[in-house]
């Protein structure tokens, strides 16, 4: 079987949207068999693992359906995807017709075409599973809710009729004084109210970053493995992504000489995501030099670096910038809950007035009254008290996971990325890519919630890994929860084993 590939995006997903739009137009029809992926790899030129990551996706999304000892097969009833699916069967860039509606915009397709069904839902599902080493969200049992919920209402309660009319379109005055203030304590940020744009949380500053500083066809660097609402947005513009790998202390920044012209990176500095390397001083100035010489943007996502464990939190890399080539990101969604909707971007002087205008055209500003109720949230010294006591309570379930692995995993698994953040990496040894998804079901299959690490990677790792996120568990519940994972671990059916392997994230195919 030929499958023509578009070269766009992440190779697993060229190969994903070739065979979705093979299934779509017959070319493979309801209950015929997939060709084997050692074949089909074979015949793309494509590694093994890529090929099977595409597979899985079908499977998740329902288009195919295996059969054990048998293969993959086309499933007898497609998902009612004509919306996203056909509009993405095409060529990225192309305008589709969606039905006999109008066509869609080249932006729109490329949308469709970066972001599969489910891709762009940030929650994910809820298993109820006893022990889910979720991530992305933080400790909501040690909110201080109550103090929260004091301040809404009081503030509700005065609301003002001028505070009902339009706010500036880059935030209520109260909240970028409030907010300029804790960046420069807490994180080192050089900023003043002025440059600060709130923003309805990281993923809106990421898109008007890319709106106002980037264009079609422009290079823009992006971390091996990466966030994905980096590469989600900046395909959308249609940027070139070029996945630079990271090392166990953040981007290698010397892999970035002699790549050619570049319009900007996006990087995690202050906890890398998701392997939670932390970038070392010298690698940030040379990153810093690197920019300045390219005229090129950096875009820093700091989204969970004021919990760092082993020693103080590490200064914001805009902090350390003379060129003015940093803007920072930051949201309430790890400090307090992402339900909130609220973010800030701190852009250099010359780019405050571009941004102020664009955020006007998105949506003429945030919520008001969220913003009033933070800047006192803030003000009060609530946020600092509050960070300060998850700090310790996280530091204590952080040595729960690291014992937990030790005592039950150890020789089978390594864990990784835990000098910061509320997430560490687990690696499994001898557990192949491949066989990533039979863990997570077996996991699954004794109250374990476990996330892949696949996903954040353009080219996937040899070896299984899983993304622990630990702020949402007891100490205990860590413990039992990795317990039962050795267990599964356990009752997996002999195969094969990952080679030898190389650090993650170094080379790709």
């Amino acid at each position: 079987m030929w499958l023509d590939l578009d070269g766009e995006g992440p190779l697993y997903q060229q190969a994903y949207r070739a065979l979705r739009a093979a299934i779509l137009d017959g070319a493979l029809g309801p209950g015929e068999r997939l060709p084997a992926s050692r074949s089909l790899a074979r015949d793309l030129e494509l590694s093994r693992n890529t090929v099977l990551q595409a597979y899985e996706q079908l499977l998740d999304e329902g288009y195919v359906v295996a059969r054990t000892g048998s293969g993959t097969y086309v499933a007898a009833v497609l998902p009612d995807d004509r919306s996203g699916a056909d509009a993405g069967a095409g060529s990225p860039g192309q305008t589709h017709a969606v039905g006999r509606g109008p066509a869609l915009s080249r932006h729109a397709s490329r949308m469709l075409d970066h972001a599969p069904r489910g891709a762009v839902a940030w929650d994910m599902p809820r298993r109820h599973l006893p022990y889910d080493f979720r991530y992305g969200e933080p400790a909501y049992a040690d909110l201080p809710l109550e103090t929260w919920c004091r301040l809404l209402g009081r503030r509700a309660r005065r609301a003002s009729a001028a505070r009902l009319a339009y706010g500036e379109p880059a935030g209520a005055p109260e909240l970028r004084r409030a907010l300029a203030s804790y960046l420069r304590r807490a994180r080192g940020v050089a900023v003043t109210p002025e440059q600060i744009v709130v923003t309805q949380g990281t993923q809106q500053a990421i898109d008007l970053v890319a709106r106002v500083l980037v264009d079609a066809g422009d290079r823009v660097v992006i971390e091996e493995p990466c966030y994905r609402g980096f590469s989600l947005a900046l395909g959308a513009h249609g940027a070139r992504l070029d996945p630079v790998p990271v090392d166990a202390h953040g981007l290698c920044v010397e892999a970035l000489a002699g790549t050619g012209p570049a319009r900007g990176v996006c990087v995690t500095p202050s906890h890398q995501f998701p392997t939670g390397g932390v970038l070392p001083l010298e690698r940030r100035l040379a990153l810093l030099e690197w920019a300045a010489g390219e005229g090129a943007f950096v875009l820093e996502d700091d989204y969970d670096g004021e919990y760092r464990y082993e020693h103080r939190p590490v200064p914001s890399l805009q902090g350390l910038d003379r060129h003015g080539c940093v803007l920072y990101v930051g949201s309430a969604s790890k400090l307090l809950f992402p339900a909130m909707r609220l973010g800030w971007l701190v852009v250099p002087e010359p780019l405050v007035r571009p941004f102020e205008v664009a955020k006007a055209y998105a949506d003429t500003g945030s919520a008001t009254l969220e913003q009033l109720v933070l800047a006192e949230f803030i003000e009060g010294g609530h946020l600092e008290r509050h960070v300060r006591r998850s700090r310790v309570r996280n530091a204590a379930r952080r040595e729960a996971l690291q014992s937990a692995v030790d005592r039950h995993l150890s020789g089978t698994a390594e864990l990784e990325g835990t000098r910061a953040g509320l997430h560490g990496l687990l690696w499994v040894s001898e557990l192949p890519h491949a066989r990533e998804a039979e863990l997570r079901r077996a996991g699954e299959a004794r109250g374990v919630g476990i996330y892949p690490v696949h996903p954040y990677y353009a080219t996937p790792p040899a070896r299984a890994g899983y993304v622990l996120g630990y702020a949402g568990l007891s100490e205990r519940d860590i413990d039992t929860g990795l317990r039962e994972l050795a267990v599964a671990l356990a009752t997996l059916a002999p195969g094969p084993v990952a080679p030898a392997l190389r650090a993650p994230g170094r080379g790709r195919r």
